[in-house]
């Protein structure tokens, strides 16, 4: 069975590269343009993991960890912020509200890919 992430950002360029990065890597990568269409896909998918960005419009990465955690079933999955935030507090906030990791963009692909090997259990 083949890993899933959902992967939401405002930044067409920053979801390819997720997307390429998770392709490459084996795992079924979908995306979501923000928070409230990332909730609705979350809900429709059932991924594996996700990787949220914070800064985005109509519902930004907070509102969608504590959206995705409110329901008991959905406490497991792990959801990784990826972001251009560096603030202690917006990663405490982050934690606070359910996040498993943080990820300070740009990124590396490896690393990420390892990242979400780890939160997942499908190290090789």
């Amino acid at each position: 069975m083949r890993i899933t992430v959902l992967a939401i950002d405002d930044s067409r360029t920053m979801r390819s590269m997720v997307r390429r990065a998770m392709d490459a890597a084996g795992f079924v990568c979908e995306v979501a343009e923000d928070g409230v269409e990332g909730v609705r896909r979350f809900e429709e998918l059932r991924p594996d993991v996700v990787i949220t960005d914070i800064n985005m419009p109509r519902m930004d990465g907070f509102g969608v960890i504590e959206t995705i955690r409110q329901d008991a079933a959905n406490r497991s999955v792990p959801i990784l912020v990826l972001t251009t935030e560096t603030a202690p507090e917006f990663k405490a906030r982050a934690q606070t509200a359910g996040a498993t990791g943080w990820i300070v963009k740009p990124f590396d692909d490896q690393s990420l890919v390892m990242v979400v090997r780890r939160v997942t259990g499908s190290l090789r």
